[in-house]
């Protein structure tokens, strides 16, 4: 029972390790992070003044917001959605590690026996 789970659980961190530095895996997940941030960053995002604001203070907003949207997000998107991504392939690699480690646990006979008989 403790060799398989041994097993079980390196078969996991070879799995988790292969996913993060394999370069086929990282170029997939470079593709995918891209795609995303892609959409996230199409997505137009409009500040509506409350008063209307003179000309000067208008062109000042709009460069910083043109800025930031331009030089600044774009890498703060892409880190977070890589992050986000990263989690969620080791979440569905925990889960297969789980049902496997649950599989086994159900089909090994020694558990099932009452200990008096």
């Amino acid at each position: 029972m403790q060799k398989k789970f041994q097993d079980l659980l390196h078969r996991y961190k070879v799995h988790i390790f292969r996913q993060e530095h394999d370069k086929q895996s990282v170029d997939q997940l470079t593709r995918e992070c891209l795609h995303i941030t892609e959409d996230v960053l199409t997505q137009k995002y409009h500040y509506h003044f409350h008063k209307l604001p003179d000309a000067n203070r208008a062109e000042i907003i709009n460069m910083i917001q043109n800025y930031v949207r331009e030089a600044i997000l774009p890498p703060v998107i892409e880190r977070i959605v890589e992050r986000q991504v990263r989690l969620e392939h080791r979440f569905e690699a925990l889960q297969s590690f789980q049902t496997e480690l649950l599989e086994i646990l159900g089909q090994d006979p020694s558990e099932k026996q009452p200990a008096g008989r």
